[in-house]
């Protein structure tokens, strides 16, 4: 016992530094918000400057630090961190575009078509039947489904609220009426076949998808030739979604769908704070 209460007594904290590989407009931005957030609740004091606590907590945000050791190592508590996370996470989803502003502003700037596409957010695996619908059998694990749209260049602009894992893509777009924002906007839109049936409308169809063969009918080359066409259209969706992935905090999520949307909201401005530069 006497050398154990020796060793404790002689240790010392470590701190180590590490690289935040955000842009300097990024951290601005958030920092700027964050005075004008206090400004507003006249709020005169906090322990760190807004600076300070933007980059702790997009190092949360980032690199999916552990609370704990972002506490120890700026000398506050952990809940406080926890505290500012949150504050942030609210100001940033705040700013997060409506589906029809987001629609709007595509056909201000020109655009014609949306691409739209679902992903899953794993989560960590909880017990009881409660967790049962966040399994997704398509991807064999549990997670958050999320609807996202892109424009033509792969920049997010808009995502929806966060679902079980085993949503189908088509009730998803059904639920947030995908199809009549698209109309009322005047755009189209590109979808893989998890999107199949969404738009049944031949004679004016806005919702665009591939081809699928069956046993008993096969692809001609025609049909073939489209699939590869649109296959190269939707490219950049998956590009919107490796730069949103970028934040390790999604790695695996540990958090209640409710605070899950807000998360993926915020992170949804800081990504296009990121690719804008």
């Amino acid at each position: 016992m006497t050398n154990i209460k020796k060793h404790a007594e002689d240790a010392c904290p470590l701190v180590y530094q590490c690289r935040l590989s955000l842009s300097t407009r990024t951290v601005n931005h958030l920092a700027d918000l964050l005075r004008r957030y206090l400004k507003a609740i006249r709020s005169r004091w906090r322990i760190l400057p807004p600076g300070r606590i933007t980059v702790i907590v997009l190092a949360v945000l980032r690199h999916d630090e552990r609370l704990a050791d972002m506490a120890g190592g700026n000398d506050v508590s952990e809940s406080t961190v926890r505290r500012w996370r949150d504050e942030l996470i609210a100001l940033l989803a705040a700013q997060a575009p409506r589906l029809d502003r987001a629609l709007k502003k595509v056909v201000k700037q020109g655009g014609e078509v949306v691409l739209i596409d679902g992903t899953l957010i794993r989560t960590q695996r909880r017990t009881g039947p409660a967790d049962r619908p966040n399994y997704s059998g398509k991807h064999r694990s549990h997670g958050l489904y999320f609807l996202a749209l892109t424009d033509e260049n792969g920049r997010l602009i808009w995502i929806s609220a966060a679902r079980p894992g085993r949503t189908h893509d088509n009730t998803a777009a059904r639920h947030d009426h995908i199809l009549a924002h698209l109309r009322a906007a005047g755009l189209g839109a590109l979808a893989d076949l998890g999107f199949r049936g969404l738009d049944n409308d031949i004679r004016d169809t806005v919702i665009v998808t591939g081809y699928t063969a069956s046993r008993t009918h096969k692809l001609t080359a025609g049909q073939k030739e489209a699939n590869r066409v649109l296959a190269v259209g939707r490219a950049p969706v998956e590009h919107g979604f490796a730069h949103l992935k970028n934040w390790r905090i999604l790695t695996k999520l540990r958090t209640d769908p409710a605070h899950a949307t807000r998360l993926l909201r915020a992170l949804l401005v800081l990504t296009n704070l990121e690719v804008d530069r």
